[in-house]
């Protein structure tokens, strides 16, 4: 019998053994791919739960600012009403001692500026002293002296200055969540992708899905860090 091979039986061996190695090499690759999708889908699920948690963050964080700016929109309304009534209040006792001076009553107008509100009394002194009866360049009346103050209407002008702030922070986070919210989205694709791309067995596709999931993940990624942190 003689030794060896011959060529044809050499050929097929060798062919054998070339199918082999292909097949133990894309095998290989196979196994290189299903790691990355599972370093993908892991770095994917994370990032995606904190977009999620930062979404959820900043939508609280605005419906807490627009609720403390319609509750100091509600303390300003009052305070300008009370503002307002003690003007009225003002201006119907400064009305009765202007028509008892008018009439010459002094009886009357000691009893109108009885009525008098502290805080007006200082206005008025300040308005009589001015000699409005000689005086043609004196203010029309006391609520026209610098010396009038409406503490309330202070009060009410900065409690509308915070209640802007806030509503202006409320719409802020608004805008921050839901940029949050479309990134969650567009993790939400990535998920997608490298998850139906494991189904399939062209190794080619699982290529082009998985890189296309990379690249979507890179600028989600990139998205989040440009956004503010949630307080």
């Amino acid at each position: 019998m003689a030794e060896g091979l011959t060529p044809s039986e050499s050929a097929k061996e060798l062919e054998h053994h070339r199918h082999a190695e292909q097949g133990a090499h894309g095998e290989h690759r196979r196994e290189v791919i299903a790691v990355v999708e599972a370093v993908l889908l892991s770095v994917v699920t994370i990032v995606t739960a904190w977009a999620g948690y930062s979404a959820a963050k900043w939508g609280t964080e605005s419906r807490l600012d627009l609720a403390h700016g319609s509750a100091l929109r509600i303390e300003a309304n009052r305070a300008f009403a009370v503002a307002a009534e003690n003007r009225n209040f003002d201006a119907s006792t400064f009305n009765a001692w202007f028509i008892a001076n008018t009439l010459g009553n002094p009886e009357k107008m000691a009893i109108a500026e009885r009525r008098f509100r502290p805080g007006f009394r200082v206005a008025f002194d300040a308005w009589r002293a001015t000699d409005p009866d000689h005086n043609p360049s004196a203010p029309p009346g006391p609520t026209y002296m610098p010396d009038y103050r409406q503490p309330e209407k202070d009060q009410a002008d900065q409690l509308d200055r915070g209640a802007d702030a806030a509503t202006a922070s409320g719409y802020q986070s608004a805008g921050v969540a839901d940029n949050y919210v479309r990134i969650t989205v567009l993790l939400a694709t990535v998920l997608f992708l490298v998850g139906i791309g494991s189904t399939f067995k062209a190794r080619q596709v699982r290529v082009v899905l998985a890189s296309v999931g990379a690249v979507m993940l890179v600028t989600a990624v990139v998205l989040i860090a440009q956004q503010p942190r949630p307080r």
